[in-house]
C-alpha cells in the first residue's frame, strides 16, 4: 500500500497528515555537517551518490518523514545544458557563461551530469520502505533561466526580466531548452525510483501577470503534459514561490497534482480559493519554525486547520533554516502527528 504521502498527493484526504520540509536534508542536522566536513563542498557531495543518499536518509532515519527529497541542486540541470557550476563560500552558486554575455547556441551539453543523480535516486529507494515517499525535483524553466542568464542568483532578477523583454524569441529558445533537459531529467528520476517530484520556482513571484502566464505556466503545463504521458500516476507538486493571487490560475492552467504554498499565502484565502479537491502542501513560515515556542504551536494548528477539509501535506513556506534547532522540528512533528482532522 501507498504511503501516507503519496496517498495524499494522489488526492485522499485523511484524518493524519504527513509531513515533509523543504530542505530537510541539510545544513540544520549535525550529521550532516559532519558528512560535508569530511567529503568536501556541496557539488562534491552531490555527485558522490553515496553520500547524496546518505544525506537524503539522515532525515528520515532522526525524524521519520513521510518524505524523503533528494539532495541535488536545481542548478544541475544548466550543468548539464553545458554551463560550468561551481559554488564558491559566502557567494552561492554561479554559471558561466552567463547568458545575459553568451548566446544559448554556445553551450554543448553534457548529459552524462544527469546520470550520477538517477543513480542517488536509485540508491535511496532502495534503502526507503515502503511507507515512505521518494520525491524527486527540478527548478522550474523561469527559476533556472535566471540563474542562467544572470550566471548567479540575484534580488530582483534584472537581468532576466529585461532580457525576455528586449529579446522575446531569444528568451523563448532559453526557456524552451530548459523545458526540454528538465522533461528528460525529472523522467530520469521517475525512471530512477521517485515516486512523486516537485517543480520549485522561487522566483515566480517577480513576474507581472502577462509574463507569469508564459513564462511560469506554459512551461510548467509543457513538463506536466509531458510526464503525465509517459507516467500518469506519479503526482507532480507545483510550487510557484510568490505567485499570491496568479495561484489559482497556475493550478487550473498547468495541470499539477498538488500545490506548494508559500509563507506569504494565507491559508484561509487558499482554502477558499484553490479547487476544491486540489491537495495543497505548505505553509508555516521557516521563521516560526526557528523562533519555536508558543508561536510556533499556535502557527502550525492554524495551518492544518485551514485545510482541514482538503488533501494537505505539511511543510513550511519554503526551506528549512540552517540555524534551525533540531528541538523545534521534533515539537512541529509531536503536534502534527498528533492532528486530527
Amino acid at each position: 500500500m501507498p504511503g501516507l504521502l503519496l496517498r495524499t498527493l494522489r488526492g485522499e484526504n485523511s484524518p493524519a497528515r504527513p509531513v515533509w520540509l523543504m530542505r530537510q536534508a541539510g545544513r540544520y542536522l549535525p550529521e550532516y555537517r559532519a558528512l560535508r566536513e569530511r567529503k568536501g563542498g556541496f557539488l562534491a557531495l552531490v555527485y558522490d551518490t553515496d553520500a547524496a543518499a546518505e544525506i537524503t536518509l539522515q532525515p528520515i532515519r532522526r525524524f521519520g518523514f513521510d518524505g524523503a527529497i533528494l539532495f541535488s541542486d536545481i542548478l544541475i540541470v544548466p550543468y548539464a545544458m553545458g554551463q560550468e557550476l561551481e559554488f564558491l563560500a559566502g557567494e552561492g552558486p554561479h554559471l558561466s557563461p552567463a547568458l545575459v554575455d553568451a548566446s544559448l547556441e554556445s553551450l554543448h551539453a553534457v548529459p552524462e551530469r544527469l546520470s550520477p543523480i538517477y543513480e542517488t535516486v536509485a540508491k535511496v529507494k532502495a534503502a526507503l520502505g515502503s511507507e515512505r515517499t521518494l520525491l524527486g525535483f527540478a527548478g522550474s524553466p523561469w527559476t533556472v533561466a535566471t540563474y542562467m542568464v544572470a550566471g548567479q542568483g540575484s534580488r530582483d532578477q534584472h537581468d532576466t526580466r529585461s532580457m525576455a523583454y528586449r529579446d522575446r524569441q531569444g528568451f523563448q529558445a532559453i526557456i524552451d531548452a530548459i523545458t526540454e533537459t528538465t522533461i528528460t531529467y525529472l523522467a530520469g528520476q521517475i525512471a530512477a525510483g521517485a515516486e512523486a517530484v516537485q517543480l520549485f520556482d522561487s522566483w515566480a513571484g517577480s513576474l507581472a501577470p502577462a509574463e507569469f502566464e508564459r513564462w511560469v505556466i506554459a512551461p510548467n503545463a509543457a513538463i506536466v503534459a509531458a510526464l503525465k504521458s509517459r507516467f500518469p500516476d506519479i503526482p507532480v507538486i507545483g510550487f510557484p514561490k510568490g505567485a499570491g493571487e496568479k495561484l489559482p490560475a497556475y493550478a487550473r492552467e498547468t495541470g499539477v497534482d498538488a500545490l506548494g504554498l508559500d509563507e506569504t499565502i494565507d491559508p484561509l484565502w487558499a482554502a477558499k480559493a484553490l479547487p476544491a479537491s486540489l491537495p495543497v502542501q505548505g505553509n508555516l513560515d521557516p521563521l516560526v519554525l526557528l523562533a519555536g515556542g508558543e508561536e510556533l504551536d499556535v502557527r502550525t494548528l492554524a495551518v492544518l486547520e485551514a485545510f482541514a477539509d482538503r488533501p494537505h501535506v505539511f511543510n513550511l513556506g519554503h526551506g528549512i533554516g540552517q540555524h534551525t534547532p533540531v528541538a523545534h522540528v521534533e515539537r512541529l512533528l509531536s503536534l502534527v502527528r498528533s492532528w486530527r482532522a
